[in-house]
């Protein structure tokens, strides 16, 4: 009879600059979407735990947000727990963008990761869109400070170099019991996947538009007998020319964002959904301490 493998799991701290594509990776890692994506930097504001399956290992990929210069309370929340994340993690997954140079955010980046005890990985990201000829050096200038087990190149979107890491990281995983059932992807609850993804669709078809403070919050939730759910969303803006940025001329991009969330939300639940959003000026959303448990972040002073 065939030796079973012993069950591994482990936890790994996915860190980078804004805009690195951390989120995508942990997408790709897992196999499904878990952590929302778009263009705009800071997309992710709270950490996320992608669960990842690879033979009998379970990988579990905290996403977290992106390491910059805090300026305000939730810039400080976001990267507070940026490095909580990274916290007791059996690896630290180092994502940098391969088609950016080594400016001031990577450079912050590495200066915490590097003196950090915990076994590290790099992975140069995006190297579909990197100039091949300094990609090498690029690498070779980083392992040299970070000093990491091994370096992967990745594509994310692509799902190129993917699998490679994939192998690797379930191979580290010490051994151990999973600590989830083997169809959950995600820790993160229906409550905030349903904000998280009409937040994506604010970003998606607002672009440059609409500045990145703003918010979602769950205001209601109900799950009807007939099967479907009823959503109500606020989503929080600082000024009122935000809330007609929000709006679109005769409330169609409002309609547009509702129409492309509702779609995404009831293919996450796998029901039929009711969403209702309504836009409300709030110039001090993001000192509302409720919002930041509904977010999933630390109230910091």
């Amino acid at each position: 009879m065939p030796v079973e493998e012993p069950q591994r799991c482990g936890l790994v701290a996915v860190l980078g600059a804004p805009n690195a594509g951390k989120s995508t990776l942990v997408n790709a890692l897992v196999g499904q979407k878990v952590a929302i994506v778009s263009p705009k930097a800071q997309t992710t504001r709270a950490r996320l735990m992608g669960i990842a399956i690879q033979g009998s290992s379970q990988i579990l990929l905290v996403d977290t947000p992106g390491i910059f210069a805090p300026r305000r309370r939730l810039d400080r929340a976001m990267v507070q727990a940026a490095w909580e994340g990274a916290a007791h993690a059996d690896r630290v997954l180092l994502v940098v963008d391969a088609a950016a140079k080594l400016g001031q955010r990577v450079e912050q980046v590495l200066e915490g990761v590097e003196a950090r005890p915990e076994p590290k990985l790099l992975v140069l990201n995006k190297v579909d869109i990197a100039k091949k000829e300094d990609l090498l050096v690029f690498a070779a200038r980083l392992a040299e400070r970070l000093q990491p087990e091994a370096v992967f190149m990745t594509a994310a979107t692509t799902g190129d170099g993917v699998a490679d890491l994939k192998t690797h990281l379930a191979q580290a995983m010490p051994e151990g019991p999973w600590h989830y059932p083997e169809d959950q992807l995600s820790d993160a609850t229906d409550r905030m996947v349903a904000a998280e993804l009409t937040r994506e669709q604010l970003y998606l078809q607002l672009h440059a538009e609409l500045p990145y403070s703003s918010a979602v919050e769950t205001e209601k939730w109900e799950d009807r007998k007939d099967g479907s759910t009823v959503i109500h969303q606020q989503i929080l803006v600082e000024r009122d020319s935000q809330k007609a940025i929000v709006l679109g001329k005769g409330g169609t991009k409002l309609k547009a964002i509702g129409a492309a969330a509702r779609e995404a939300i009831s293919e996450h639940l796998g029901r039929k959904v009711h969403l209702f959003l309504h836009v409300k000026v709030n110039p001090r959303w993001d000192e509302d301490r409720g919002l930041y448990r509904e977010i999933g972040l630390e109230w910091t002073d």
